[in-house]
């Protein structure tokens, strides 16, 4: 049975949908909803209706975008002799905040996960292969998430790169800044011994 009014519930049960939503946040958004002006409720849906249709994915490197080439494609100054490889949009707007790459990125559109039916033909793979074809790139950064779907995809993007004789690297993981070694696990410290630079 639901707990309020049908339209309200349906609110709530969209918002709880949304990754990293629980029960409580989705029923404050769902009231902070209805207690908007009718002109502030429908400009939120029409900015989530206009995200949903504006946006979509660079030709080149399956980015987000609102044109045919993402904003870092566009850019005749960056370096096309090295691509990152992410999962998501979200990791090359974190990239980007730290302004260090100059190079160009390459979006997966995820993992590696075998359990949900996520295999090598649901992620951008052939999309990047294609990239490589007339030479100008150099190195391949992998960029994957540390997680068990991630170097999964990591270890098996290596596998096919290799033999194209391209530089393949693997971004270091390890101990946070201001992080304590007492709380990191195995995998963590084991990552940051193996990444560990000279002073």
């Amino acid at each position: 049975m639901a707990d309020f009014v049908a339209p309200l519930q349906n609110l709530v049960d969209r918002f709880r949908a949304l990754p990293g939503i629980g029960g409580k946040t989705a029923v404050r958004l769902a009231f902070a909803v209805m207690e908007s002006s009718e002109e502030e409720a429908a400009a939120f849906a029409d900015a989530i209706l206009r995200a949903k249709q504006d946006i979509h994915l660079c030709s080149a490197c399956c980015n987000i975008s609102t044109s045919e080439l993402c904003h870092v494609c566009a850019d005749d100054g960056r370096d096309h002799s090295i691509i990152c490889v992410v999962e998501d949009a979200k990791a090359v707007l974190a990239l980007e905040r730290v302004h260090e790459y100059r190079g160009l990125y390459h979006v997966l559109g995820g993992a590696l996960s075998p359990m949900n039916g996520i295999g090598p033909e649901q992620l951008h793979i052939r999309e990047l292969l294609a990239r490589l074809g007339d030479d100008t790139v150099k190195e391949i950064i992998v960029a994957t998430n540390p997680t068990v779907e991630g170097e999964a995809t990591a270890m098996y993007l290596s596998k096919i790169l290799r033999p194209l004789g391209l530089t393949i690297s693997r971004l270091a993981y390890g101990i946070p800044v201001g992080g304590d070694l007492e709380y990191a696990d195995e995998v963590t410290l084991h990552r940051a011994i193996e990444g560990r630079r000279p002073l």
